[in-house]
């Protein structure tokens, strides 16, 4: 998998983190002080890149978290089917399926850019 891990308190709002198994964009980042017989903890919460969900967790600041690696790539659609693309990555000229956003309207020729982690992908 294309992950690395990071100590929590290198995270800030905006960055990606796993959670849940799920690459995760950070949508909240906020730290409380030490206890008296511990570590400061970082509460993050986020929202699923992929599935849209959103999510929660709290560790110590010290603590290794992953880190996954999502790459921004550019393609070009060749053709729109109902909601779905036929996109071609204008690198690899490899060609693939994917969903249309809501709030996009797309043609064919029109260049993209979107997310991939894996085998997901996704049009920002």
């Amino acid at each position: 998998m294309p992950r690395q891990q990071t100590e929590v308190r290198e995270l800030d709002e905006g960055s990606y983190v796993m959670m849940e198994e799920t690459p995760c964009k950070i949508t909240a980042y906020s730290t409380a002080k030490p206890g008296k017989h511990g570590s400061a903890k970082a509460r993050i919460d986020g929202k699923g890149v992929f599935d849209g969900k959103k999510r929660s967790l709290s560790q110590p600041v010290d603590a290794k978290i992953w880190v996954p690696i999502i790459q921004r790539k550019q393609g070009q659609v060749v053709s729109v089917t109902g909601d779905d693309a036929q996109v071609m990555d204008l690198e690899t000229y490899d060609t693939f399926t994917m969903r249309i956003p809501e709030d996009e309207d797309l043609n064919p020729d029109d260049e993209i850019e979107y997310l991939e982690y894996e085998e997901q992908r996704k049009i920002v």
